[in-house]
């Protein structure tokens, strides 16, 4: 499942880059209620996040619980989907 949080925009390069969170162990509660997707303790989810927000959504996933297992570039995760294909 790969989640993509809201983005603001901007012609930075930098904003312009996006890293996939691979993201364990988060529970729902009731601050997880309010996300737009669902979230089980049993797997991993992939969460999209631009590189201005790299600390914020760290600190977010600490405080919900989770453990980041991997961060990659989307580029790279972009290229190994098209490979598999």
């Amino acid at each position: 499942m790969l989640v993509q949080p809201r983005m603001n925009a901007s012609s930075s390069t930098s904003d312009s880059r996006v890293f996939v969170y691979e993201v364990e162990g988060l529970k729902q509660s009731e601050q997880t209620e309010n996300n737009k997707y669902p979230v089980r303790n049993s797997s991993t989810i992939l969460i999209q996040v631009p590189y201005s927000r790299m600390n914020d959504e760290m600190r977010r996933i600490t405080r919900l619980g989770g453990k980041i297992v991997n961060i990659r570039p989307l580029s790279e995760t972009v290229t190994a989907a098209e490979s598999e294909d």
